[in-house]
């Protein structure tokens, strides 16, 4: 396993560092963008209602993106502005919170376990169904019942996906790459595993109404994954090659159990570590 800590991997997409007016040149926000692209969400967000209004009034094959445009109050026009087309249109928030998901990557501690950074990515998809629990409860059940919307829906999840994988990828020595090193399936099978348990306990959450606590059930499901995944893809090397002193130590001393930590570890890490130690005793 040669894993490295590159001293930058960033995973911005050329869509996000792209330079528009309100952007500088190195494809940081202005107030101006922030205003912009609060407005733009805002009328997506606008437009997604009108359709969830009238695709649970008259269905969604009996819909027309007119109808869902005047019931905004807006033009044809504005709706093929933000969105291609009326299925589209129930997924307002996915574009952004994909940018907020890369932001969560690119900004990772240095000392961070690749894991726990694509854990911390994919909490945003989360915040987004659960900032509006009964538009994601009727979202969910439209999506079961018209398959042109579960396949949207399907494609939206696979960039998150990719995202991961990407990520984790940069953080393995990619001239290691070669045959018979699995350092790429390891990659793509960890960021697989962490969308299924995110997509395990939202569904379980959808289903029952939007209720009951989603971030303890999402801490338990991502647990699991670093339990599983963690001890391949955290065997750490410093971006110069040196083995990485691991997070914590945990030594018995009678019926104590004493934990000895770097003080730049992640808790969590920490904490993982201790607990694999109490279930061994």
């Amino acid at each position: 396993m040669q894993y490295v800590r590159p001293m930058s991997q960033p995973v911005r997409s050329a869509r996000t560092l792209q330079s528009t007016p309100n952007r500088t040149t190195d494809g940081a926000e202005t107030p101006g963008s922030r205003r912009a692209a609060a407005q733009r969400l805002k009328m997506r967000r606008e437009l997604a209602a009108a359709a969830m209004e009238l695709f649970a009034a008259k269905g969604y094959e009996a819909t027309t993106v007119d109808e869902i445009a005047a019931r905004a109050g807006v033009a044809r026009r504005t709706f093929f502005r933000h969105f291609r087309s009326k299925e589209e249109a129930i997924f307002p928030d996915h574009d952004d919170t994909l940018v907020r998901a890369e932001a969560v990557l690119d900004a990772a501690p240095p000392h961070e376990h690749p894991l726990d950074t694509v854990c911390r990515g994919i909490r945003e998809v989360m915040r987004m169904y659960a900032a509006s629990p009964a538009v994601s409860v009727e979202r969910y059940r439209l999506t079961r019942e018209v398959t042109t919307l579960r396949e949207r829906e399907i494609a939206s999840v696979a960039r998150y996906e990719r995202l991961f994988t990407r990520y984790l990828l940069g953080h393995f020595d990619e001239t290691a790459h070669h045959d018979g090193d699995d350092d790429p399936l390891l990659a793509e099978v960890a960021a697989s595993a962490v969308v299924t348990a995110h997509n395990h306990v939202l569904r379980r959450w959808l289903r029952a109404g939007g209720q009951g606590d989603v971030e303890s059930q999402l801490d338990h499901a991502f647990a699991i994954v670093r339990d599983t995944f963690g001890s391949g893809i955290g065997a750490g090397r410093s971006a110069a090659g040196e083995q990485e002193p691991p997070a914590a130590t945990v030594s018995r001393q009678g019926e104590v159990l004493v934990a000895v930590a770097r003080t730049d570890a992640p808790l969590g890490e920490v904490m993982r570590t201790i607990e694999r130690a109490l279930r061994r005793d």
